[in-house]
């Protein structure tokens, strides 16, 4: 299993519409993610919408980007909070990720 952490921004107008959000995630969205090999899955964020992830994976964030993209809900629930970013772009919100670097871990 791998830990990821990850980063990407949510435009500060949209924070509490962004959290109001994850307080509702759909079933169907949480179903996809354990078939897709997010396993251990959470999400912070700062008061100026820095957001950062944490997810532990089978075969690294690619991999499980890469398998969220097959599900059909993915692009639903992607669609429905494109808004909510800042700086991402055309990319879905899942594809602005910034992957981090571990440098330390004690388990």
């Amino acid at each position: 299993m791998q830990r990821v952490g990850f980063v990407t921004r949510v435009a500060p107008e949209h924070i509490a519409e962004y959290k109001e959000r994850h307080r509702a995630v759909w079933p169907e969205m949480q179903e996809a993610l354990q078939r897709s090999g997010w396993n251990n899955y959470s999400l912070f964020i700062a008061e100026d919408g820095t957001l950062f992830g944490y997810v532990e994976t089978p075969d690294g964030l690619t991999a499980a980007q890469q398998a969220m993209a097959a599900e059909e809900v993915n692009e639903r629930w992607q669609a429905s909070v494109q808004h909510l970013f800042s700086d991402i772009g055309d990319k879905a919100a899942d594809e602005s990720f910034v992957q981090l670097e571990e440098v330390f871990h004690i388990g």
